[in-house]
């Protein structure tokens, strides 16, 4: 691995590693939509293929990004411009640890926080056990710690286990584990405007995946942060860390958790000032970059500091970068 990469968390700086147009969606993009009808969405119906168990998302145009007064215009979120999307699979869950460990058992992976020896985990789950493991907390984000042995086996260090969470998205994964696993299992990663598409379930320009209320009629919609950030997480949502993929009511889709409970690593390299902005069919960002996309914040995501869990949201990572709640889902071409 690269020693000059730095393993960066949301701008924080560590210590190196030692050693409103037409918009056309693709010539047989009409077709294929008209043969759906007007179902936005169908199961996939190929048993024994990578497809089993997909949603097949029909495509077509989409108003993307947002000039919402609580986005963060700098992270590239706007402006608003109609992109067009071919049709494509996705998992209705992000990846969970049971399908991780199938990945790790068939072919021996060992992911970067593996490799490197550590990975970040929020200060307040820190286990006992590994409290002897940290070696420092990230410089502009202190409430991250670097501690040795976390991985997505121990996601808090050191006397953690996901035996019990083998329905909960799997943790500590890296753009590289997740391009990994998509090898492996012959899927691929979203790119950011299908993410976006399909997190929209269908509504134009809602801040949620739901609507534009966050909790209506009072419900939670999704696992994020309650409480005062980063010290108090009284877990009203009814998770303190991540939640089983299915949890919470899926969107109109039937896609569940596409914002809160962990970041959805995606294709694209990041840009504020990327081509997203200015190619409007099936745009992939960036030929190159230092930092991948990710995608939908995570548990942590609190509107005092992150509030990233709206569907316009948009955070990146180096691709080594992991910690407890990095995660990914899959997708796959339309074929």
């Amino acid at each position: 691995m690269n020693n000059q990469i730095k393993r960066g968390m949301h701008g924080a700086v560590v210590k190196d590693k030692a050693g409103g147009c037409c918009c056309q969606v693709g010539r047989g993009s009409e077709a294929i939509t008209n043969a759906i009808e007007t179902s936005p969405s169908v199961l996939a119906k190929k048993p024994g293929t990578v497809y089993e168990g997909m949603v097949l998302l029909s495509g077509g145009a989409f108003l993307m990004g947002t000039e919402d007064r609580e986005g963060f215009p700098a992270d590239g979120e706007g402006p608003v411009r109609e992109v067009g999307v071919d049709p494509f699979y996705i998992s209705p869950y992000a990846v969970t640890n049971a399908e991780f460990a199938a990945f790790v058992t068939d072919t021996g992976y060992r992911t970067d926080a593996e490799q490197w020896g550590w990975s970040y985990v929020f200060h307040l789950y820190v286990t006992k056990e590994s409290e002897k493991d940290v070696r420092s907390a990230a410089r502009n984000t202190p409430w991250w710690w670097v501690v040795e042995g976390a991985n997505w086996r121990c996601p808090e260090g050191s006397g953690s286990h996901i035996g019990e969470r083998m329905n909960h998205p799997v943790v500590h994964i890296s753009w590289n584990d997740a391009a990994a696993y998509c090898t492996w299992s012959g899927t691929r990663l979203l790119s950011e405007a299908e993410w976006e598409f399909a997190a929209r379930g269908g509504l134009v320009q809602k801040r949620y995946p739901w609507g534009d209320l966050l909790k209506p009629d009072g419900e939670h919609r999704c696992n994020i942060w309650q409480g005062k950030f980063p010290y108090k997480n009284n877990a009203s949502d009814g998770y303190e860390t991540t939640a089983p993929v299915d949890a919470f009511s899926p969107n109109g889709y039937g896609l569940y958790n596409m914002v809160g409970n962990v970041w959805e690593w995606c294709s694209d390299w990041f840009s504020p000032y990327s081509p997203v902005q200015d190619v409007r069919i099936n745009p992939q960002g960036p030929s190159s970059g230092k930092a991948r996309s990710t995608r939908g914040g995570s548990y942590l995501c609190h509107k005092s500091y992150c509030n990233r869990y709206r569907v316009a949201a948009r955070s990146s990572n180096s691709p080594d970068s992991s910690a407890g709640n990095m995660g990914f889902r899959v997708g796959a071409t339309f074929q």
